[in-house]
């Protein structure tokens, strides 16, 4: 093993790949340690592969992005070539999922957010990643998200050095654009993040080559499996951004990266009340990839739960909790009512009578019992005969009296829809299902091309 590599000392190999050797060094004026990647001789012989490596370091010194590995120096040495970067200890995306199957939800938006905004970075500076995967994900164990290995990206500050017709990336993960071998643009990495977020809350790729059929095949002509359907715990919203990045013409997909950051942080304001970088430190924690006292290191005792050896603060049995206790003021407040009615019936009523009211002088029973269900494209707040209180995406169904109501569906980008609806009584599996699409029959008022995705 080398020793030294300019000012840099080599502490030990921590990876190794096809073409590439990972060390740990020291930076010995700053006392700093430094990840070096070294091109190994085999692959440095070939003047595309060497020249490749030169330009990702060019291409990554130019880039200064929280989210974005960071370059420090490039070195030619005894016919070797070194990029010193820095250095995250951590765990990479694709040794997490080996380790944890698949993420939860809330976890997987944060990681994909964070990609999503590096990818919006380099798009605005004319680069294509083309190989967004696990692998090239890497979590810090304070909690950050770091894409790394730009060492396909194509720079338009330099030139292609791919040839017209050759698809080049890993397989499972290339866009249907980039599997025809066609000139690719920020749409491409998208459709490779939508493969990513999918395989981190199914645990499973999309796109799988089987006896018949390749993964690039598939990837080209064939619809993936709704991620609901491997994982029915996943909220609606964002299973629809996963099927926004994973349309195959690129028109379809979210027009940029930053389209995709917005729509996964509103996902997430609705989904995770901590800081996001304090919700990967705990998952780490529980996934011991970093230790109880590593944790403590990075986030304080409220942030751990309000103690330092506390269970793991779970979003999602947090809402269960929530629905519990409104399910139980509910209840308490149906009782109340019927005690005050029978409280208030007349003393010689029978239990009919009390249930019943007087119209025209003939006793009509109360109202039945109704259900219906809503659906917004892409999301609405509604308001139910002047009364609010419910957004979409909802998973249970709304129980009314029977009768005739006024439901109003309201979005940000558009102007308010309104539907008369005549409830019939009957059980809520046979719940009527009510659906407003803005996209198709709302009007405009501002944001909504964005919000449906026109292309540019």
């Amino acid at each position: 093993m080398l020793e030294r590599i300019g000012n840099c000392r080599i502490v030990e190999e921590v990876a190794s790949g096809g073409m590439a050797v990972v060390y740990r060094a020291v930076q010995d004026p700053l006392g700093r340690t430094v990840a070096i990647k070294a091109l190994k001789s085999s692959a440095a012989t070939e003047e595309n592969v060497a020249t490749r490596f030169e330009r990702e370091a060019k291409s990554l010194a130019m880039l200064q992005h929280e989210n974005i590995i960071h370059v420090y120096d490039f070195h030619r040495e005894r016919g070797a070539l070194f990029i010193v970067m820095e250095y995250v200890q951590g765990i990479d995306l694709y040794d997490l999922l080996e380790k944890s199957g698949r993420l939860p939800y809330d976890v997987a938006a944060i990681i994909a957010v964070q990609v999503a905004r590096a990818l919006d970075y380099v798009h605005y500076r004319g680069i294509v990643h083309r190989d967004i995967k696990p692998a090239n994900v890497m979590l810090s164990r304070a909690g950050g998200v770091k894409v790394m290995d730009f060492g396909i990206a194509r720079d338009t500050s330099f030139g292609d050095l791919t040839e017209a017709g050759t698809g080049i990336g890993t397989p499972a993960y290339m866009s249907p654009e980039q599997v025809l071998g066609d000139k690719l643009d920020a749409r491409s990495d998208i459709f490779s993040l939508g493969v990513v977020l999918y395989q981190m809350v199914t645990g499973k790729k999309p796109f799988v080559e089987d006896e018949k059929r390749s993964a690039m095949h598939k990837i080209r002509l064939e619809k993936h499996v709704g991620a609901r359907k491997l994982n029915p715990d996943l909220p609606r919203e964002l299973e629809r951004i996963i099927d926004k990045c994973l349309e195959k013409q690129p028109r379809d997909r979210w027009r940029s990266a930053q389209h995709m950051v917005m729509a996964l942080e509103r996902f997430l304001a609705k989904h995770v009340e901590m800081n996001h970088h304090a919700r990967l430190v705990l998952f780490l924690r529980a996934q011991n990839v970093v230790t109880e006292l590593e944790a403590e290191e990075y986030l304080n005792v409220g942030a751990l739960g309000g103690e330092k050896h506390g269970a793991l603060p779970n979003m999602q049995a947090r809402i269960a909790v929530r629905a519990g206790m409104v399910a139980h003021a509910i209840t308490a407040g149906v009782l109340a009512l019927m005690l005050g009615l029978i409280h208030v019936a007349p003393l010689g009523a029978t239990p009919a009578t009390a249930a019943t009211a007087q119209i025209g002088g003939t006793a009509t029973p109360a109202a039945k019992r109704a259900f219906v269900r809503v659906h917004a494209v892409p999301w609405a707040k509604i308001t139910i005969d002047g009364k609010d209180g419910y957004v979409t995406p909802m998973q249970k169904a709304i129980e009314l009296p029977e009768g005739k109501h006024t439901l109003t569906f309201e979005h940000e980008g558009f102007a308010p829809i309104e539907r008369a609806e005549e409830v019939v009584a009957g059980p809520e599996a046979n719940a009527r299902l009510i659906t407003v699409d803005f996209c198709k029959e709302g009007k405009p008022t501002g944001a909504a091309s964005e919000t449906c995705g026109a292309s540019p």
